[in-house]
């Protein structure tokens, strides 16, 4: 009765047996017969007829598995946001913004190449002048790099056509005169510029030493000059790198012979400046997977940097700072929709690891060439010289419909300037600080996802003219001050035939989302305006021409 009374108060109740629970069962269908309706709308609460109680520990399991349900798809969502939010948007990495523009993306040649050229004319109020109002001795060139080669310019650039092209920019000598060196009471001085130097460093600490001195050497001198000066100093510059510094007949004559090789086997080819070398992977600090022999070697040739602070491998990847590997460079070009047939001329010294690193490139391009199987004999009296082989690939690379870099060196991004300067051919530069968490996860995503990732990391990394912004990088890579937009007249024809939005898309505001394909170059009516306001009695340093006399060492 005890456990019949406190069920029928809706207090709770326990049966322990099942002669119990017959007994009760009775008693409960006399009482029932009696009770009003309150009562019997009680006794349907009773705690037998409840949902039976959950345990805690089975909550908390629960809620733990649905959390990890909720992060398993955020981290998904995470990792695909900025793919998910253009297809929202109807954006993706293949279209502009314009609904004029949603035809796909042409991986050989930019489809907006033609309406850029590069201008590097002097001023209407450019004059004769230096920083320092010196002569520039024609430059010497390291011997003592980790290449061993003894080149000198001579034996690399046309001298004569150096001096000439830039006669009314300023004076050159070849050499310094024997009356001057006669006259001189010590040798000539020598110093180091800091890196990047305003030209007021120059005028306050150089000129005065060049003053005294007469003659002045100034050592390691690249990127000893700001990439900021103005904008006809910045042409001045362009004149030097894109015309007056012309490889010598011989160099000129293989590389195009190298060049109608590859045109004959292919209507269009990609150049890679792998940059793969022992000396690159050891400066970088970065470890591909060698063992203790690999951090042996690398690190032995290390030392022969000084100042190099200790890095961890991991973070630089993280970074962005290891160059690609042979097979990840494949698989870039493969993700971008390059197929196997495609004809790759591969610019590089000795490959680290040799054939056996080179293998899954060749395996994704068989097609594979490079100088030493294009020239055969013809290159055998260049061998002992890097740098000269250095020039053939350039002129390759130069040559290409598409060039593809592996690291952010001297030849890189002389290269990429140029090629934008010459017309915005297709520059490939790979994201690497993104591209290196997509490469550690290859094998836990599918071959489209991986493509499609790819794709979207390489956004503003294809050598579109509306990557060149003023102020970006380094001026050698993004030549701003040296591009001009075509006429008005040329937008409108092209406008008649279907770029209807050109001047919108050409006008966007650069405070757009950089993932955005915005154009803000100006136009040559615009850096003329600029030209005139600017200060007639500009000058240039002597030395600035010598920014790239090492610049084919690597």
């Amino acid at each position: 009765m005890v456990v019949a009374n406190k069920a029928w108060r809706c207090s709770g109740g326990v049966l322990v047996n099942n002669l119990a629970a017959e007994i009760l069962q009775q008693q409960k269908q006399k009482q029932k017969q009696q009770l009003s309706p309150q009562q019997l709308h009680c006794w349907n609460y009773q705690p037998w007829r409840r949902r039976p109680v959950v345990p805690w520990t089975a909550v908390c399991g629960l809620l733990l598995f649905a959390v990890g349900l909720i992060s398993l798809f955020t981290g998904h969502v995470a990792s695909d946001l900025e793919w998910y939010s253009q297809r929202l948007v109807k954006r993706t990495w293949y279209y502009k913004r314009d609904s004029s523009y949603r035809a796909p993306i042409d991986i050989w040649k930019s489809r907006f190449s033609n309406l850029y050229y590069g201008c590097s004319d002097r001023g209407p109020r450019f004059v004769l002048a230096r920083i320092l109002n010196a002569t520039l001795v024609v430059p010497e060139l390291d011997h003592h790099s980790y290449w061993k080669d003894d080149s000198d310019f001579v034996n690399i650039f046309d001298v004569d056509w150096f001096i000439s092209y830039l006669a009314k920019d300023v004076p050159i000598v070849k050499r310094v005169p024997e009356k001057v060196m006669r006259s001189m009471d010590k040798p000539p001085y020598t110093m180091r510029v800091p890196r990047k130097s305003e030209p007021d460093y120059y005028l306050e600490q150089v000129l005065p030493i060049l003053l005294r001195r007469r003659v002045l050497q100034l050592t390691k001198f690249d990127y000893r000059l700001t990439s900021d000066l103005d904008e006809d100093l910045q042409k001045l510059r362009c004149r030097v790198n894109y015309h007056a510094l012309r490889f010598t007949k011989p160099i000129r004559n293989l590389g195009q012979r190298l060049v109608t090789r590859m045109r004959k086997m292919a209507k269009r080819f990609i150049a890679v400046h792998l940059r793969f070398e022992p000396d690159m992977l050891a400066f970088s600090g970065c470890y591909y997977g060698g063992g203790d022999k690999e951090r042996q070697e690398l690190g032995e040739i290390r030392k022969r940097w000084e100042t190099l602070p200790e890095l961890s491998p991991d973070e630089e990847r993280t970074r962005g700072k290891c160059p690609l590997t042979p097979h990840e460079v494949g698989l870039l070009l493969r993700a971008l929709d390059f197929d196997n047939n495609t004809y790759l001329y591969v610019a590089s010294g000795e490959i680290y690891g040799g054939e056996e690193t080179l293998r899954p490139l060749k395996e994704l391009f068989p097609n594979f060439y490079t100088k030493e199987m294009l020239a055969g004999e013809e290159l055998k009296s260049l061998l002992p010289f890097s740098s000269r082989l250095a020039a053939i690939d350039y002129i390759v690379c130069d040559e290409s419909d598409v060039f593809v870099t592996n690291n952010n060196g001297n030849m890189a991004k002389i290269l990429a300037g140029r090629r934008r300067y010459m017309g915005h051919k297709r520059t490939i530069r790979p994201n690497a600080k993104r591209l290196s968490a997509l490469f550690s996860a290859r094998d836990k995503m599918d071959w489209n996802t991986f493509s499609r990732k790819v794709k979207s990391c390489q956004r503003g990394f294809m050598g579109e003219p509306e990557e060149m912004r003023p102020g970006r990088g380094e001026f050698h890579e993004y030549p701003s001050a040296c591009i001009c937009q075509k006429s008005s007249k040329f937008l409108a024809i092209n406008k008649n035939q279907g770029h209807k939005n050109f001047d919108r898309f050409l006008n966007a505001s650069a405070e757009e989302s950089t993932d955005e394909y915005t154009g803000t170059e100006q136009s040559r009516k615009s850096l003329l305006k600029q030209d005139k306001r600017s200060n007639g009695n500009k000058t240039i340093s002597i030395i600035e021409d010598n920014d790239h006399e090492d610049f084919l060492s690597d």
